[in-house]
């Protein structure tokens, strides 16, 4: 199964992911997402939500070959996942004074 995943340009990595990595680790959540290892952070495909957090595992799952998501974010566990958003919210409120993050990060 090749999932066919949206990156935002200038992804945001946590500090156990290594630029230099980075093509590895897509080529991995390409073709096998379940030993990736990582935990991704994508805009939410809900009117209500504006990131989510999962692991890359769930990638496998069959709804992410029809709905791929788009990701903002890959962090080395679920606590600097949420580091990540912390800063990339923080960046929106100091670059726009207020968080509508979906909007933000598709600029």
């Amino acid at each position: 199964m090749a999932l066919e995943i949206a990156y935002h340009p200038q992804l945001y990595l946590s500090e156990s992911i290594k630029r230099k990595n980075l093509d590895k680790i897509k080529k991995r959540l390409k073709n096998s997402p379940r030993f990736s290892g990582v935990f991704l952070i994508a805009l939410s495909r809900n009117a209500h939500d504006q990131l989510e957090i999962y692991p890359a595992k769930q990638l496998d799952w069959s709804y992410y070959v029809k709905y791929p998501p788009y990701v903002v974010g890959i962090a080395g566990n679920q606590e600097e996942a949420f580091e990540l958003v912390t800063a990339i919210v923080e960046e929106c409120l100091s670059a726009r004074g207020e968080c509508s993050l979906k909007e933000y990060l598709r600029c």
